[in-house]
């Protein structure tokens, strides 16, 4: 039970990106008033777990339906982590966490961001989907297992509205130096978790028995 719980904080820590998202957030409200940041960063947050609980509900039955194998999701799920952990290591914008230069540029013609970018695909990107996914995969069968996903969920969620509320005291304390010290570290811990979910889907596909 400590286990997952440990795994799946760690997973959804590296692939949500707190810290790195409320530098995004204070970016984009710069004009803002205090009283309406908080709101942007209220309902980004709320919109953000909505669509991650949704995925932890919906993701297995997602998966029955395509015919993806458990294996097949470990592999596949690892990969993806491992690109993100490559690139939190090298302290570079991966597509999982990130806008491109034309969503940055919409983004900044709009009004309220909570809903885009900062919810989708800033919070729930890509990243952080795929590991719950394969985090409520993975406890498949165990409702213990799996309520404490939903858990780490929402306490990584409440992680990522403090940060945001907090964003323009959090970089003034860290600075640009203290920011990318913690993604490299996340970014490690993620490529190494993202490698032991590749060796369970590969031993589990039965390849290796050939």
């Amino acid at each position: 039970m400590g286990e997952i719980a440990a795994v799946t904080l760690a997973t959804l820590f590296a692939t949500v990106s707190p810290i790195d998202i409320s530098a995004i957030f204070a970016a984009l409200t710069v004009e803002e008033t205090a009283k309406e940041r908080r709101r942007i960063a209220r309902r980004a947050a709320a919109i953000a777990t909505v669509v991650l609980l949704t995925f932890a509900l919906v993701g297995d039955s997602l998966l029955t339906a395509l015919g993806i194998s458990m294996a097949a999701l470990r592999t596949g799920g690892g990969i993806i982590l491992l690109l993100i952990g490559i690139d939190m290591v090298f302290a570079r914008s991966s597509g999982a966490n990130s806008t491109t230069e034309t969503e940055d540029a919409e983004a900044l013609e709009r009004r309220d961001v909570s809903v885009f970018p900062m919810a989708l695909p800033l919070i729930a990107g890509p990243g952080s989907m795929g590991a719950i996914i394969l985090m409520m995969a993975h406890a498949k069968g165990d409702v213990s297992e799996q309520i404490v996903v939903v858990s780490c969920i929402l306490v990584i969620m409440l992680i990522t509205l403090g940060c945001l509320l907090a964003a323009t005291q959090l970089h003034r304390i860290l600075g640009l130096t203290g920011v990318q010290v913690i993604t490299r570290v996340m970014g490690v811990l993620l490529c190494a978790l993202a490698v032991q979910f590749m060796f369970d889907g590969i031993a589990e596909s039965g390849l290796l028995n050939h």
